[in-house]
This record gives structure tokens, sequence and C-alpha cells, in this order.
């Protein structure tokens, strides 16, 4: 049963990702109304146990898992194939992010699925993606930071390549398996075919590092690390804190001359133009720096913001908590939880004018497997209770007492 009145009602989503990459695009299906079923173990995924926890409960696993039907699955055996197989036939999307070849090992490749379904979509997300010479080689999120060069100009200018300290590259390429999936379903209303998808983090690494790329294939232009920038799109430290401005055209040039109250650079010809400041950085620094050392950070940003100069305070993770817009704009919410009570996920990163977005409690290890097979396929409770005695499925377990 899938939410009504949401962008993708009626869609039948196969979740078979592990992590990030594929899990947080099954995420968005979710989030925008389809029936994602997440296939896992009869003793459950494995980033179930993954940290931090919150009263017991996986903080990493509900974000990325929350909304999701619990399917739980021994798909090393023969019956289990078959109740995957039977699930192919009535479903949209099957999403794995297994390494090359596994899935065809496994026995659910795409000629296999489009033989069971012809207008089944396969997304496959991988390290190095499908094709290649480096398909078969394993790898996480560092690794598209790496090889796309976005390390290489990551951190100050004198320390060592450093990656961001969050999954950037299993972000993106999560949300690259959703655009293209979303593409496939409106081409599948013309040719009536499924089709594959193939998406990597190496290729989302590269994306991220665009522009340098192409200035040097162009013309061997080398992009130099800056750290966090100096000057009118760098960082700053205030009484309490850091603040970050980002003034580097020129119209917010002479806004941020305004705010400071140093008509005078404008008429300074070292500061005529983008080119010439950057040129003439040091001789900007100095008073830029004592003008942000003698204000709170709130304080200069409302400032600044009231001159139209784009900027904002450098927050840690319990100011970023904290943030009112957090919770205006309803990126974080607090859901029932099986295990924990309540916990926080991440709610509706898409605002739809019309059509809502669905934030649902996460579920337990095959919680969803009775329903799914009763419910979707047919099956009487003499084949549910037989699949169950041998092992092959497992049913909804009994719900923990939430911590205190």
């Amino acid at each position: 049963m899938t939410e009504q009145n949401t962008p993708l009602a009626g869609l039948r989503v196969l979740d078979l990702g592990r992590y990030q990459a594929g899990p947080r695009c099954a995420l968005m299906f979710a989030r925008m109304g389809a029936e994602v079923i997440k296939v896992e173990a009869l003793n459950g995924d494995e980033s179930r146990r993954n940290g931090p926890t919150v009263r017991g409960q996986s903080a990493y696993w509900v974000q990325y898992n929350s909304g999701k039907k619990s399917l739980a699955i021994n798909l090393r055996t023969d019956e289990g194939k078959e109740v995957l197989r039977d699930l192919v036939k009535v479903s949209d999307i099957f999403l794995q992010n297994f390494r090359p070849g596994t899935i065809d090992i496994m026995g659910f490749g795409y000629d296999v699925l489009k033989e069971l379904n012809p207008k089944i979509i396969m997304i496959n997300v991988s390290a190095y993606g499908q094709t290649g010479s480096m398909k078969d080689q394993v790898g996480f999120d560092p690794i598209g930071q790496a090889m796309g060069g976005l390390m290489s100009l990551t951190g100050a200018p004198d320390d060592a390549p450093m990656r961001t300290a969050f999954p950037l590259i299993d972000r993106i390429t999560s949300l690259h398996a959703t655009i293209g999936a979303l593409a496939a379903l409106r081409e599948r209303d013309i040719s009536g075919e499924g089709q594959t998808i193939d998406v990597c983090l190496a290729d989302t690494g590269f994306t991220t590092n665009e522009i340098p790329i192409s200035a040097y294939l162009g013309s061997g232009h080398v992009v130099q690390r800056e750290g966090n920038g100096k000057g009118l799109g760098g960082t700053y430290q205030t009484k309490d804190g850091w603040i970050i401005i980002a003034a580097n055209n020129d119209a917010m040039w002479g806004r941020m001359c305004e705010a400071v109250n140093k008509p005078e650079w404008l008429e300074d010809t070292r500061f005529s133009t983008r080119a010439d400041r950057q040129a003439n950085n040091d001789a900007l620094e100095d008073e830029l720096t004592e003008w942000f050392s003698e204000r709170n950070t709130r304080d200069a940003a409302k400032h600044l913001s009231a001159h139209s100069v784009p900027c904002a305070p450098v927050n840690t993770v319990e100011q970023a908590a904290k943030e009112p817009l957090l919770q205006e704009r309803e990126m974080m919410m607090e859901i029932p939880d099986p295990v924990a009570g309540t916990m926080w996920v991440t709610g509706k990163s898409i605002k739809f004018g019309r059509t809502p977005m669905v934030v649902n409690p996460t579920p337990l290890i095959g919680e969803h497997t009775r329903e799914l097979l009763s419910d979707v396929l047919g099956y009487d409770d003499e084949k549910i209770g037989s699949l169950e005695d041998s092992q092959v499925i497992k049913t909804t377990e009994s719900t923990p007492a939430a911590a205190d």
C-alpha cells in the first residue's frame, strides 16, 4: 500500500542497497510516496548496527531507511530467490549496489529481471561503474573525493589533502541515481520498456571538481588549494566563533564597503575589479579581521545581511541543530521509533506546492514480510508459515520497549 496523493503514489521499489549511496536513493523515493521494500537478511541489514546510537537505535540506519518496509529474506535459498522473483514481476524499480557482477551471480542480473518484468528499471550503484578498466575494484565515498581531485583542493594550503567530514560523494551519487530513475520512469511512459541505470562514486567525484578539470583540459590552468579563502570569500573569527562571507562580485563588493563603513575602498584602484581585489587581498585582510574580531557572530551576520551581503555563522553541530530554520523548513523531523521511542530524521528536502512528502518510522527486521507476501503476492498463511519455518523469511519480531 502506498501513500495516496503523493508524487510517486503507486510505484514500488525493491531496495537491495547497502550503506548510503543506494539506500539514500531509495529513501528519496519513499519520501515522495513510493512503496519502498527494504530487502534485508534474516538478522537485518548490517548498517542497523552502525553508530552513533540514540537509546539503542542506530542514527545511521534510521537516516537512510525511515519510511521503508522491511522484507527479511534469505536470498541464499532457492525459495527466497523465488519470492524476490515474484516481487520483481510486480515492481517498478530494482536497486542494488553490490560490486559489479555480484547481482548476476545471485541470479538477478538485468537479463533475468527484464524477462520477469520488461518494464523494470534497474539502478546499479557502484564504486567505479559497471564498465571500464576499474569496474571490479571496491570503494567507498573517499575514493570519489580522491579520484576526482576534490581532496587535493580541500583543506588549508599547507596541509595534507582532506576529505569532507560527511560522505559527500555518496549523497550526490544517490541523487544522480534518483534523477536517472525518474527520467527512466518518464521514458517508460513513452516506450513501455524499462532499462538500466549506471551511477558510481568515481563519476560523482569528477563532477564535484568539474570546473578545475575543465580549466586544466582546456588551457592547462591548475587551480590551487585555498582553504577557506581570504578577503571577501573567506572565514573570520569573531568574539564568540566564526563567520563566512561570500561577497565576490562587484555589486556585493559595494554593499560590503558600505556595511563595514569603508567608502574609500570603492575609490581605491587596487580594488576596482574582482581580480584586483584578489591580487591585493592583503590590504583588505587586516582591516576585515579587526572588524569581525570586535563583534559577536550573530550580530555581524545580522548587520551584513541587512546590507545584502551573503554571510552565515560557521555553526558547530550543536548550533546547527538549534537553528530555527532547521525546523521551520522541516528539514529534521521527530518521528515515532520502535526502538528509541522517537528519532530525528531527515525530513522534507523537497517542498511540493500541492502534494506532500512522506516521513514515516523505520521498520523492525521483517516487520512487513507477512504483509508483502500476503497482500502483494497473494501467498496464503500456509505458504508463509512454511517459508518462515524453513527460515527462508522472517516476519515481525517482537517490538522491544523504548529506552528511558
